[in-house]
């Protein structure tokens, strides 16, 4: 089933810290996905950071559309989801969203992990926003 927006269901499977593997169109044929720290918006929209300088920004700058995969994990019931779309790269609130995905993906001020964050937040980031065109979800 698709369409272009997220259900309830969509979103509540999104708010859990599950990776996303993100594609973008620009680039070697077949795309390369890598895998993401994402959160879904109130808008509806999925967003996350990244260095303003890499591969994945560059190629957005020429192309601005790309797609996120998040499968459920090993030992719970076949389900993935993809949101594909136009992706806006936002100069504001990317130290921010770090932080939120930190405690998501971490546990809250994580002890073993707070040099790693401290040195995601002292560098420059920006915030990618995915837009969703098409969402496609399949549950087994």
């Amino acid at each position: 089933m698709a369409d272009r927006s997220l259900t309830p269901e969509d979103v509540e499977f999104l708010h859990r810290p599950l990776y996303g593997f993100l594609s973008v169109a620009a680039g070697p044929v077949p795309p390369q996905p890598r895998p993401v720290w994402f959160e879904v918006t109130g808008e509806g929209t999925v967003q996350l950071f990244t260095d303003p300088g890499s591969l994945k920004v560059r190629r957005l700058r020429e192309d601005p559309r790309a797609s996120l995969v998040v499968a459920a994990p090993t030992g719970e019931r076949e389900r993935w989801l993809s949101v594909a779309g136009r992706v806006t790269v936002e100069t504001d609130g990317a130290h921010e969203l770090a932080q939120r995905l930190a405690d998501r993906y971490w546990g809250p001020g994580e002890p073993s992990r707070v040099d790693d964050l401290a040195e995601i937040l002292g560098a420059e980031q920006v915030r990618l926003v995915l837009h969703p065109e098409k969402v496609s979800r399949f549950v087994y």
